[in-house]
């Protein structure tokens, strides 16, 4: 929402401040300012100048020589290649040391440029004549500017005055932040009543006085609304002996300021009242509307209209259509018709200010691809009583203009009336909330400020219907908040009962992953959840792999980012593929975010959301470093059993002797293991990569922070270690569960330190030593204890074909 100072002046006359000190007031009053643009940044010393004598420039043919009058009775020489001046002519002068925008491309230079006395071709030239571009603006704003050459003032601009002054360009130009719920601040009048509270000065919102002739409009149109849901409110006014023309500059210019370019008076006053009043309107000529008669209704399935840009759109059922007796005219809120359009050769024609629901307008704008300044507004939800003020504005306004003969009355459809809401008042109460010792006295008096009245005897603040945003005591503390000044407002300690918070399960468990990971050298990384489904293609995903069953996004960004992701992967790898080009060389990441499963497609219901912690690397460490990570997360979540490592995990993208599922009392928790060497090509990471997934959901099912502590041993160990032969193809797994199941109640723990393959060991064969700890908890164990434990070890381990190293 963009408002110019000017225009806010004009309903707040009394106001006198700079724009940084407006821009500070209204974003600590609540309506946030963004940032500002003072129009006349870089024009300096331009005055309106009156050309009296024009001569031929001797040495150029191009060129002519100019006697300007610049006022106070003083004449200046300007040497001019402007190929439309003349004689009598009043034109915008810059002064010897004066500044313009930018270049007759209309291109803004940077701090302006700097005109100073010099000589053309040889003769002497005290200023320059200015085009509209080299003022900083262009054609499209200021329509009667000449294509090419300088800018012609009427004449009637006074000689010597300011053409910056002149043109409107002495303005400022406030961009604003409003949000959703102040429907009433996407209007000049409701930041102007803003304003006027914030810098308590008077509010005079315009006039509007009765308009029209001694005829009624319901001779001239009938209205049928019959959906009263999503058009709660529709007004339509007649004006007939339509005289097109273009608008007056004071109003050309307050659009220019909006940033919508001036068209002609008709046109122009409903671009202006929608600005003004944050109201959309909408004019038909009522010379094509088909038994002067208008009907609101629901569009046909697959119906085809074609609106004001002349594109042909399809509707359906939920499209709300203005249609007279025969055909649609318009999409309500959004854009009207080609069939019914204003024309330089229209009569007589049909006003409308309606209100039609928020929601819907917002879903039919996105379903037929067309979003518009009126469904921006219509869609933040517009309060029904505002549409009679606003077209009994535009009537009012075409009658001052000259534009056309109103006829009277207005066809009013009005089905519920929304009114306004009471809201009971504790000053005390609010004084509590704030932390401030404020007057009752005082909150009423910011309330009138700003239109809500106050019933002393019931005690209860009067809220208009156009302030939806004020619902309940708290909302009423706020807007004495803003007022009072948030900065005035002193520190204080919360009061009352509340219960100690705390982590829900689900997240503890997320939370040891990211110390885990972070511990161990890992980055948070953050990827989309939605992706191309040229991914699977990159993985080397089969085909016919469920994977490839994804949630399709209905209105995508474009089609690499289409569908919901099914496996984590493709945004780890796009994230190392990232860090590797830019040849960062040990790179460690991890994430924790969803895959989208749907039941079935299309979709009958939401898709299972799980959550995926996915951890990725290159560089230093290999595949037993990622393995060691995921123990020790297993250990922190409480998963005391001991994990096993099935390498029959098929996945495509891994390395096919390089990986592992990792399983847990029977269920497959995840996997881990070395990225293919094709998909890392097809990531264009030329090193090897390390990744692990485990499936969150299941580990929280799993996991369990209660801890029992144990005292500190009080009797020795008793350490044997054991050396093995065995087949390159027999896992140290199998020898551990061995270990498990055969190591009695005395085998405390027991840890792999060497696996050996070379000359020494027979062929197809590896050798791999484990070092196994025994302790008792309430003696020192003596051989007899622990060797019948070994010997089961040892013959089990035999029994698998496995030999002692000798």
């Amino acid at each position: 929402m963009n408002t110019s100072l000017s225009w806010i002046k004009a309903y707040v006359p009394e106001l006198d401040v700079t724009p940084q000190e407006y821009m500070d007031a209204m974003t600590l009053s609540g309506s946030k300012v963004e940032g500002y643009e003072k129009l006349d940044q870089d024009l300096e010393k331009i005055i309106i100048g009156q050309i009296k004598k024009i001569e031929k420039h001797p040495d150029a043919d191009k060129l002519v020589i100019c006697q300007v009058d610049v006022g106070a009775g003083e004449d200046i020489q300007i040497v001019t290649g402007a190929p439309n001046v003349k004689e009598g002519q009043k034109v915008p002068v810059v002064l010897d040391g004066g500044r313009v925008a930018g270049g007759h491309d209309g291109k803004k230079t940077p701090g302006g440029i700097k005109i100073k006395k010099g000589k053309l071709r040889g003769v002497a030239s005290e200023g320059m004549m200015c085009s509209i571009e080299e003022l900083g603006s262009s054609r499209e704003m200021y329509p009667e500017a000449p294509e090419e050459g300088i800018y012609i003032f009427g004449e009637d601009a006074p000689v010597g005055e300011s053409a910056v002054r002149a043109l409107g360009l002495d303005d400022v130009v406030f961009e604003y932040e409003i949000t959703s719920n102040r429907v009433d601040c996407f209007g000049v009048l409701g930041l102007a009543r803003e304003a006027a509270a914030t810098f308590d000065r008077k509010f005079q919102p315009p006039v509007v006085p009765e308009t029209g002739n001694s005829e009624n409009a319901a001779d001239y149109i009938k209205v049928t609304v019959e959906d009263t849901e999503l058009c709660p409110r529709y007004c339509a006014r007649v004006v007939k002996n339509i005289k097109i023309a273009p608008s007056p500059e004071w109003m050309q210019r307050r659009l220019a300021s909006q940033g919508i370019r001036p068209i002609n008076n008709i046109v122009d006053i409903t671009n202006y009242v929608m600005e003004e009043y944050g109201q959309p309107m909408h004019a038909y000529d009522l010379d094509t509307i088909a038994g002067k008669e208008i009907v609101v209704r629901r569009a046909s399935e697959g119906e085809k209209f074609v609106t004001l840009d002349g594109q042909e759109r399809t509707m359906d059922e939920s499209v709300l259509m203005i249609c007279d007796g025969e055909k649609a005219v318009g999409i309500a809120g959004i854009m009207g018709g080609e069939n019914s359009m204003i024309t330089d050769s229209v009569q007589t024609m049909l006003f409308e200010a309606a209100c039609f629901d928020g929601t819907n307008i917002r879903l039919s704008s996105k379903k037929i691809g067309l979003r518009t300044d009126a469904s921006g507004k219509f869609e933040k939800g517009l309060d029904p009583n505002n549409a009679l003020d606003a077209i009994n504005r535009a009537c009012q306004l075409i009658e001052e203009l000259g534009a056309g003969e109103v006829v009277g009355g207005v066809v009013d459809v009005y089905g519920k009336v929304k009114e306004g809401r009471r809201i009971p008042f504790d000053a005390q109460k609010v004084n509590r909330l704030l932390g401030t010792q404020i007057s009752k006295e005082t909150m009423i008096g910011y309330f009138k400020k700003i239109d809500l009245d106050y019933d002393e005897e019931k005690d209860e603040v009067l809220v208009p219907s156009w302030r939806q945003d004020l619902e309940c005591l708290a909302d009423m503390a706020e807007e004495v908040a803003r007022f009072y000044g948030y900065d005035n407002i002193p520190t204080t300690l919360p009061n009352g009962e509340a219960t100690t918070g705390k982590l829900s399960f689900k997240l503890r468990v997320e939370e040891v992953a990211k110390n885990v990971a972070e511990y161990c050298g890992f980055s948070q990384g953050m990827s989309y959840s939605f992706e191309s489904p040229k991914v699977f293609d990159r993985l080397l995903i089969p085909k016919d792999s469920s994977l490839r069953t994804t949630v399709v996004i209905s209105n995508p960004l474009g089609e690499d980012f289409s569908i919901m992701r099914t496996i984590s992967l493709n945004g780890m790898l796009t994230s190392l593929s990232t860090n590797y080009n830019r040849r960062n060389k040990n790179v460690r990441l991890y994430e924790l975010g969803n895959i989208y499963l749907p039941g079935q497609v299309p979709l009958t219901e939401l898709p299972e959301e799980r959550m995926q912690f996915t951890l990725g690397m290159y560089g230093e460490g290999d595949f037993y470093t990622m393995k060691g990570v995921v123990e020790e997360f297993f250990a922190k979540a409480g998963l005391t059993g001991k994990e096993i490592y099935d390498p029959d995990s098929q996945k495509p993208f891994l390395h096919p002797g390089r990986q592992a599922n990792i399983l847990y009392q029977g269920k497959v928790l995840g996997y881990l293991g070395e990225l293919h060497p094709q998909v890392a090509d097809n990531y264009s990471i030329k090193d090897r990569v390390y990744v692990a997934v485990i499936d969150m959901p299941e580990i929280v099912k799993l996991a369990n922070f209660d801890r029992k502590y144990e005292g500190i041993a009080r009797f020795p160990a008793v350490t044997r270690d054991i050396s093995m032969v065995m087949k390159k193809n027999i896992l140290v797994g199998e020898v551990e569960k061995i270990f498990d199941a055969k190591g009695g109640k005395y085998l405390e723990s027991y840890e792999l330190f060497d696996i050996y393959e070379g000359a020494q060991i027979k062929s197809g064969c590896k050798s791999v030593a484990y070092s196994l700890t025994f302790r008792a908890k309430d003696k020192t164990l003596e051989e007899a204890d622990y060797a019948p434990a070994m010997e089961k070890i040892l013959k089990e381990l035999e029994a698998l074909g496995i030999e002692l190293r000798k």
